[in-house]
């Protein structure tokens, strides 16, 4: 009586791949556990958190004021170039005394200004960059250049600061040419002579707007430097009380 051949594949008779006609166990990749990474599983359900999971998708976002505002720092970096370069140096009838202590100005930037935190955001610090650049290239004296925004936009509570240290030899026709640029740049017009404080020197208030964004703007300017604070969605009768106290947060004598 005739034998059957003995089994090549022992376990298996024939292998799994040659049984004709039978069921052929599927050939997975193997990824640790036996199965594909969940993306890779059709018909798959969205992880928790995504649309389509048992929570809505996020309504689109308002769209926010960044833009507008970041215009309007470009557009602030006029004012201090107007009259930038100019007499860096003072006229024989001033006293050594004056010059001396002109030059010990020095403006800073702190790390709060009326207790408002210093704005980090790129969108900001990229575009403030840049308008320190334009300041110190067009204050070639210039011995401090600041720049900087405060406060939360979030809430509309936004203060810029923009200023350079350096010789001015009249600090009055100094104001008056940012004035000017402030006209063109911010739409600034009647700005008040308001009390400059215990630093001294000239300093002026009023009210701006640009791309639909009001503002509120104070200046200075002394023998030792010119400078700025920008309030952001307010007026110049609410900037004014503040002023003082945040010139004397940015301007310092050595």
């Amino acid at each position: 009586m005739s034998q059957p051949p003995s089994n090549p594949y022992p376990g298996s008779y024939p292998p799994p791949q040659q049984q004709p006609g039978g069921y052929q166990p599927p050939q997975q990749p193997q990824y640790g556990g036996g199965y594909p990474p969940a993306p890779q599983q059709p018909g798959d359900y969205p992880a928790a958190g995504q649309p389509g999971f048992g929570t809505p998708a996020e309504p689109p976002k308002k769209k926010s004021n960044v833009g507008k505002i970041l215009l309007i720092v470009l557009a602030v970096v006029v004012v201090l170039c107007v009259g930038g370069g100019a007499a860096i140096y003072f006229a024989t009838k001033d006293t050594v005394k004056e010059v001396v202590d002109a030059s010990k100005t020095r403006l800073v930037e702190p790390e709060t200004l009326g207790g408002r935190p210093k704005v980090t955001d790129p969108q900001f610090t990229s575009a403030v960059d840049e308008m320190k650049t334009t300041i110190k290239s067009s204050v070639p004296g210039s011995t401090s250049v600041v720049g900087g925004i405060y406060g939360d936009p979030a809430k509309q509570d936004l203060v810029m600061i923009a200023g350079a240290s350096a010789l001015l030899a009249d600090p009055k026709k100094e104001l008056d040419d940012a004035i000017k640029g402030l006209g063109v740049g911010l739409g600034v017009k009647d700005l008040k002579t308001v009390d400059a404080g215990p630093l001294g020197g000239e300093a002026k208030c009023g009210d701006g707007n640009a791309g639909g964004v009001d503002v509120a703007v104070c200046l200075w300017a002394d023998r030792g430097s010119l400078g700025m604070v920008v309030s952001y969605f307010k007026s110049a009768d609410e900037l004014q009380p503040q002023f003082v106290a945040m010139r004397g947060e940015i301007e310092k004598k050595d």
